[in-house]
């Protein structure tokens, strides 16, 4: 675990430097252990970072791109921290076999579904990589909704102080429907995961998860479910 305290201690010097405070609600929610995933929202090159920071020491392992492997300096960082790099837009049977690998170790699997970094902090459609992994490993996903991270470095340039509220919903698993999850079964799960994300954030964040059936289902303390097989049909 050194290799996380030592970027733990430079986050948070980092942090500090652009006028960052962090609000974690719902640490109490977090397993006592793995293999769980972790799924965000992805609004900034910082939720990374951050969420390492709202959470324990564990082993992490999580996804990046292809094109951060030779960078110079976070390249070496990210594998050192479990980056398994994927080529993004593209089913990476590799990068899921080695997801899946690390989750077997044990370890707490990191994940934005939404693949690409929100441009408006809007919730965007989200691939199925975290619902097909999920869903082959039978391991509890754990939902987390960051607020305020996409305005963070829009402040720093101000010289504004930003609080970052880290929200960690309760672990849930993925409904049992009896079969081999693909295609529609996948794009349903994609959908709950989703949802269950949007309904940490304000409504400014929902994008285009807003007029989701099944986020008025979560909200009203409602089965989601059948809410999110119909999504993927209409």
């Amino acid at each position: 675990m050194f290799r996380y305290q030592l970027i733990r201690a430079a986050m948070h010097i980092t942090r500090t430097v652009l006028l960052t405070r962090l609000e974690v609600i719902g640490r109490e929610n977090i397993p006592a252990s793995g293999p769980y995933i972790v799924t965000l929202n992805h609004t900034s090159v910082a939720d990374t970072p951050l969420l390492l920071l709202g959470f324990p020491l564990v082993e992490w392992a999580f996804f990046a791109g292809e094109k951060w492997r030779g960078h110079p300096i976070y390249g070496p960082i990210m594998a050192w921290l479990g980056a398994i790099y994927i080529n993004r837009g593209e089913v990476d049977r590799r990068g899921l076999r080695d997801a899946m690998a690390a989750i077997e170790r044990g370890v707490v699997f990191g994940l934005a579904p939404e693949g690409s970094r929100s441009k408006n902090g809007q919730m965007q459609e989200a691939k199925v990589g975290a619902a097909y992994l999920a869903s082959r490993a039978n391991i509890p996903i754990l939902p987390v909704g960051f607020e305020n991270n996409d305005q963070l470095f829009a402040n720093f340039k101000r010289l504004r102080l930003t609080t970052v509220k880290l929200r960690i919903g309760e672990p849930y698993t993925l409904p049992e429907i009896g079969r081999r999850a693909k295609g529609a079964d996948l794009a349903a799960f994609t959908h709950l995961i989703m949802v269950k994300i949007a309904a940490l954030l304000p409504p400014r964040y929902w994008g285009v998860y807003a007029d989701s059936p099944a986020l008025a289902a979560v909200l009203a303390g409602e089965d989601l479910w059948p809410a999110c097989e119909t999504a993927v049909r209409d």
